[in-house]
């Protein structure tokens, strides 16, 4: 029997436990998507305690606590810090089979050294060992960072922010890379008149430019995108439930503003004519900047009404969305195509059934100008466990080039996720290292290891044009 989370945890051959050691596990870190605060960054941030840096805005950790029966004022009210660790403590042995009970003892293991199962009865000396060291300078954020040998991440920023924070880590002269990513959901959420309105507001105030028509919007996002390329961004993000497609003309996006603007009240059809010609527009703007762009599709978002009203959006009340996505995806990107205004993209899927859809997506809009143009993103927030993970990678491998693979990220808004890597590069070394074992791929030891230095490393440095050297 093995034993539980051993330097070989999830590689299940001698080959793929010569993958990862020699190959992976020295690979640096480039979380090109994460949620992590610059503030915290800019600040070098201390934590006092292990529950304000590992359950302060986990929605993950929030869902599993909700089904094993612990109350909300333990979770996200006004118990205790010790308090709200004791109930996740209490939580963990239930997580037996869910990435969480993974995740949470390779966090306590790889930053804190400890080795001990979470549960009520060690909860006490973890919760103490864990919180003593995080106040001690070793563990502020940016060498939590270096512990972890993090090279590059990018953040995720709206349009109308200032980046003071990212400014001031430039100037600190951090030697880890922290660039803003840009996130203009915002400015295409167009269900309520009322915020949307109160958004483009915002968005003159900080532009200096009046929004009265739509093509003052264009031009307000254009500033804003300038200036965040100023500020090192290479690239954008969207969060969408799918590709809003709807045929539309200029006319009718103008009149559709007006109506917006005025105040009024969009119905579906006006909505999703708006969204996909604001998609069309943002990717057009990041081919003409030369950046790459990511859509995370497929999240039916604040389903609790009751919930959402007392705790806002981002904590735990999200699920798996069931949409028709082939077809607008396709029509999406060949009329980006057919512009020659294609930039360098990564689509994740949230619904498995779509990984075969993904993946073939891909090959219709390689052109041979970058390895990879196209990209079928890692597992992503409910596929990013080990199933998920393996289930992506076999469609990438079977319908694409997982060789050209950009590999994993994080995105966590905690500064101890960092092990998500080392857990998608051990399941990355198994699916390989079990393939060469079963004579499915020839026993050539360096090529495959090159293949998976570029996976965790060399691919993603390269797809966004990060200036990263390499690793010797």
């Amino acid at each position: 029997m093995k034993q539980f989370l051993d330097e070989n945890f999830l590689l299940q051959t001698k080959t793929a436990r010569q993958l990862y050691h020699e190959f992976a596990a020295g690979m640096p870190i480039i979380d090109y998507h994460c949620h992590l605060s610059p503030k915290d960054i800019a600040e070098d941030r201390k934590f006092e305690n292990i529950t304000q840096i590992w359950l302060y805005g986990d929605h993950y950790k929030w869902r599993a606590m909700r089904t094993n029966g612990v109350k909300e004022d333990d979770i996200t009210g006004n118990a205790s810090d010790y308090r709200k660790f004791e109930k996740w403590a209490e939580t963990v042995p239930y997580t037996l089979r869910n990435p969480l009970y993974h995740w949470t003892h390779l966090e306590l293991k790889t930053a804190f050294g400890i080795n001990k199962i979470l549960s009520p009865e060690t909860a006490r000396e973890i919760y103490e060992e864990a919180s003593a060291k995080l106040r001690t300078d070793e563990y502020s954020v940016r060498n939590i960072m270096r512990k972890y040998h993090v090279k590059l991440v990018c953040t995720t920023d709206d349009p109308v922010d200032n980046l003071e924070y990212h400014r001031k880590i430039k100037e600190d002269g951090f030697e880890i890379q922290v660039l803003p990513a840009w996130r203009p959901d915002k400015a295409m959420a167009v269900e309520n008149p009322v915020t949307y309105n109160q958004y483009l507001d915002k968005l003159s105030d900080v532009t200096g430019q009046e929004i009265i028509r739509f093509s003052d919007l264009l031009s307000a996002l254009k500033k804003r995108q300038e200036f965040f390329k100023e500020n090192g961004c290479k690239l954008s993000d969207h969060g969408i439930e799918s590709i809003y497609y709807d045929e539309y003309n200029e006319a009718e996006i103008k009149s559709i503003f007006n109506k917006i603007r005025g105040g009024n009240k969009l119905d579906r059809n006006e909505t999703n004519k708006f969204k996909y010609a604001m998609l069309i527009e943002f990717a057009q703007m990041d081919h003409d900047f030369s950046w790459a762009q990511q859509f995370h599709i497929g999240a039916i978002r604040n389903n609790n009404t009751r919930m959402y009203n007392l705790l806002g959006p981002d904590t735990g009340f999200d699920s798996i969305g069931d949409f028709e996505i082939a077809q607008s995806l396709a029509k999406f990107l060949d009329q980006l195509d057919q512009k020659g205004k294609l930039t360098r993209t990564i689509l994740y899927n949230l619904n498995p059934k779509d990984n075969e859809v993904f993946a073939t997506m891909l090959g219709n809009f390689q052109d041979g100008s970058v390895p990879g143009k196209i990209q079928f993103g890692s597992g992503w927030w409910f596929l990013d466990q080990k199933d998920g993970m393996e289930r992506q990678m076999t469609a990438l491998s079977n319908l694409g080039l997982i060789s050209r693979f950009v590999g994993m990220l994080t995105d966590s808004r905690s500064f101890l996720s960092y092990p998500r890597h080392e857990y998608f590069r051990r399941i990355l070394c198994n699916l390989f290292g079990n393939d060469i074992e079963n004579g499915e791929l020839p026993d050539n030891i360096e090529w495959v290891g090159k293949i998976i230095r570029n996976i965790c490393y060399y691919n993603a440095r390269d797809f966004f044009g990060f200036n990263l050297p390499d690793v010797k």
